[in-house]
């Protein structure tokens, strides 16, 4: 019996060596590990931040454009009449505001900016931004609400703004009208 079950071995041995062909012999049984992926590039937060950058950097305002008047107003081309008309009312719901009070122009500016890339990243579409009157500064006259005027203008992200009607900060705040996430310039 043992003679018949060493035959089979060597019969399956063959056979398997047959089904498999040549082979060599390995000097490690490792193989190496993959290199990981690189991490992903956040490129819109990259675009974000230059933007901010390039913002904070942009030309000097010309002190003939700070002089603004008492109410402040702005709008794209194509804005519907009546949601502007509605916002200068105070009838679109104010999802987030940020006060200026207090603060240096460049901090201002940082600050606008932040809050402005904050609000659209969460979708908000209605936001208050307050700039003051001025009261406390040199002379009485606003530092802020000229250059708060001249920023808002150059977001893509804003469609439009106004000053706020009396009960809600007046001619020392803005709505602004913030463009759909998703939405083109």
């Amino acid at each position: 019996m043992s003679d018949d079950r060493h035959d089979g071995d060597s019969e399956a041995r063959r056979l398997f060596r047959d089904a498999v062909g040549p082979v060599r012999r390995l000097c490690h049984d490792r193989i190496e590990p993959r290199k990981p992926k690189p991490a992903p590039r956040p490129r819109q937060r990259l675009r974000d931040e230059q933007r901010v950058i390039r913002d904070m950097l942009s030309d000097p305002v010309d002190p003939a454009e700070l002089e603004t008047g008492e109410e402040l107003l702005f709008s794209r081309p194509g804005l519907q009449h009546t949601l502007l008309k509605r916002l200068r009312r105070g009838q679109l719901a104010v999802q987030a505001q940020l006060d200026l009070h207090g603060r240096t122009v460049d901090e201002a500016r940082t600050a606008l900016a932040g809050f402005l890339y904050d609000a659209c990243a969460r979708g908000l579409r209605v936001v208050r931004v307050v700039h003051g009157k001025g009261r406390g500064s040199p002379g009485r006259r606003p530092v802020l609400k000229g250059r708060v005027n001249h920023w808002l203008r150059q977001r893509d992200e804003v469609l439009a703004f106004c000053s706020a009607p009396p009960g809600d900060g007046g001619t020392g705040a803005v709505y602004v009208l913030l463009r759909r996430r998703g939405a083109r310039p």
